[in-house]
């Protein structure tokens, strides 16, 4: 028997969607708004989202206080309050999207998590707009 189990978390960031291989006006066609070329910021909202077997000993799928540090560790110290493109070496040579911010998020907390824990990351860029990364 496998259960899910769920941690809210946020940050705020701020970043920039352009592609250097193309003009500025193409970037402005695409992007828009989202181009600005001084950036502009989220309040970003976060859903992870753990499956797996429930432990015998302990009755945990996982323990929530690691998992509140592993996105403390993982996202919240690297993230919150930062320039995505300036700050997070990741971005330098990514478009900071809500798709590739999911999938750095996924990435790091995977890392750490054992590997019969299956996750599932939630990330609202906007309370209307968000993306749901897995690998399930």
């Amino acid at each position: 028997m496998k259960l899910t189990v769920s941690r809210k978390a946020h940050f705020n960031a701020a970043h920039r969607l352009y592609n250097s291989n193309w003009s500025d006006d193409k970037n402005d066609q695409v992007f828009g708004k989202c181009n600005n070329p001084n950036f502009h910021g989220h309040n970003y909202e976060l859903i992870v989202s753990v499956t797996g077997p429930v432990n015998v000993d302990t009755g945990y799928v996982i323990d929530m206080t690691l998992l509140k540090e592993i996105i403390k560790q993982e996202v919240e110290d690297n993230l919150d309050h930062k320039n995505l493109n300036l700050d997070v070496k990741e971005f330098e040579s990514i478009n900071p999207t809500a798709e590739n911010i999911c999938i750095y998020i996924y990435n790091n907390i995977k890392a750490r998590l054992n590997s019969n824990i299956d996750l599932e990351i939630t990330l609202y860029e906007t309370p209307r707009n968000f993306v749901k990364y897995s690998e399930i």
